[in-house]
């Protein structure tokens, strides 16, 4: 079986994303880090075949990408369906997020993947005595 996560080609890659992590990115990861989003860990720049994935669960497969500039010029926007898509066919699912999501509504964002993680893994609830 050919290794798809984390290949050791792509370690460069990830280490050199992680240590020039957007400015959005790192707002968001101080928030994802050390478990602090329901119990879940979370990874950053982890990579799936020859793409990496802004923000990873793997326990969820839940995969979280922040759109900044970059993803709006021309031609990007059909590269990064592709790439969605050829990641959604190994089970993972995405949340995509702007920089301007991140900035002007993190509550919502961090409401948003509560929702997605709620949708996925239920919390059982106790009834009331």
């Amino acid at each position: 079986m050919t290794k798809i996560y984390n290949r050791t080609s792509e370690k460069e890659k990830r280490r050199l994303l992680r240590n020039n992590l957007p400015k959005a990115e790192v707002i968001l990861w101080s928030r994802l880090q050390r478990k602090q989003l329901w119990g879940y860990k979370f990874r950053r720049q982890f990579s799936v075949g020859s793409y990496v994935i802004d923000f990873y669960c793997p326990e969820l497969k839940v995969a979280i990408e922040i759109d900044g500039a970059s993803h709006f010029k021309e031609g990007v926007e059909e590269y990064d369906h592709n790439r969605q898509e050829s990641i959604e066919k190994l089970g993972i699912s995405f949340l995509r997020f702007t920089n301007n999501d991140i900035y002007k509504n993190l509550i919502g964002v961090l409401q948003a993947i509560g929702d997605k993680i709620q949708k996925i893994k239920p919390l059982p609830f106790e009834s009331p005595p």
